[in-house]
């Protein structure tokens, strides 16, 4: 089962659960994933079980899709209150292409700091039940505004150096009036960076993540596969100009999840009742580590079962705006 938010014909948001076939029917009990959320935690019970109340008619999502009526799978009426963050380091051979980037900075045989962050990960990201596990390394990319939906550009900022792909799966969290976290699901998602800017001086790693960055159509209720198999490639005029297999899945991750999310949530910031909050997970493939620079224009894909849809969004470049700062 999976959740896909759209637009009708009239332009009126609807949800639409997927069943195991992918048969789409809308949902009648909420407009939105938020709205079933929130009923969901009223009643004590699961978004599926929730959703199941009230299924009305088909819904065609390759079509709506294809015509741009598809949203992202989360949002929330006041972008303020979507965080955006994510976690670095966090998957077995993650550190290599990090590595190269920041060894240039070094001298001899002294480890990178994201290889000791790496290696800490590895003796310590999974820790035993009842026990803390070492935290990962951190990152703020925004709020809701620098979401995107399916189809929709990645826009980089003027003065960025690189906008390059992050093949990640991200989960999406909802705080309840208790101030307790609620995973809602699973999002296939493109944690979209600039390395370059990172590559220049790691202390700049916090500047290149504050960008823009893309879900797939679908949420996915439930636990996560271990093991996630997909593949990231690059569209340049309607052809493939670079493409590479990536892996997901505690199977293939040096931390647990739920070890991530127990060092993202332990902030008191982080559990404001009614807050939405999509924390991305970490990939170990980037077309930049082997040398790829992308262009405006090209289409990033990412795609992996058990998600239907892939995250398809084009590179764009925004406007330079001036900025001066006035006293009052």
């Amino acid at each position: 089962m999976t959740f896909v938010q759209f637009v009708d014909d009239s332009g009126r948001r609807g949800l639409a659960m997927l069943d195991d076939e992918g048969t789409a029917r809308q949902v009648g009990v909420a407009d939105t994933l938020l709205d079933l959320a929130h009923k969901a935690m009223a009643a004590r019970s699961t978004l599926v079980e929730t959703a199941r109340l009230a299924l009305g008619e088909t819904v065609d999502i390759a079509a709506a899709l294809a015509e741009g009526r598809v949203l992202a799978p989360i949002d929330h009426p006041d972008p303020a209150h979507l965080f955006l963050t994510g976690t670095g380091l966090t998957h077995l051979g993650s550190a290599e292409g990090r590595d190269k980037m920041h060894k240039a900075a070094q001298s001899g045989e002294q480890l990178t700091d994201s290889m000791r962050m790496f290696l800490m990960g590895v003796e310590s990201g999974k820790p035993a039940p009842g026990q803390t596990g070492v935290q990962p390394e951190w990152f703020y990319k925004g709020d809701g505004s620098q979401l995107v939906g399916p189809g929709q550009p990645l826009t980089s900022p003027s003065f960025a150096q690189d906008g390059g792909e992050e093949p990640e799966i991200a989960g999406v969290y909802l705080i309840g009036p208790d101030g307790a976290p609620y995973r809602l699901g699973f999002c296939l998602a493109n944690e979209f960076s600039d390395h370059v800017i990172e590559r220049g001086n790691y202390l700049w790693l916090a500047h290149s993540k504050l960008r823009n960055a893309a879900l797939g159509p679908e949420l996915l209720p439930g636990a996560l596969p271990t093991d996630v198999r997909g593949t990231s490639r690059i569209v340049r005029d309607g052809e493939t100009v670079w493409e590479k297999p990536f892996l997901s899945g505690e199977a293939n991750m040096s931390h647990a999840i739920a070890n991530l999310e127990h060092h993202h949530f332990k902030y008191d910031l982080f559990r404001r009742p009614g807050d939405v909050h999509v924390h991305f997970f970490g990939t170990a493939t980037l077309s930049f580590s082997e040398g790829f620079q992308t262009q405006e224009g090209d289409v990033f894909e990412i795609e992996a079962a058990p998600f239907r849809y892939p995250v398809s969004n084009p590179l764009a470049q925004a406007v330079d705006q001036p900025v001066t700062v006035k006293a009052l």
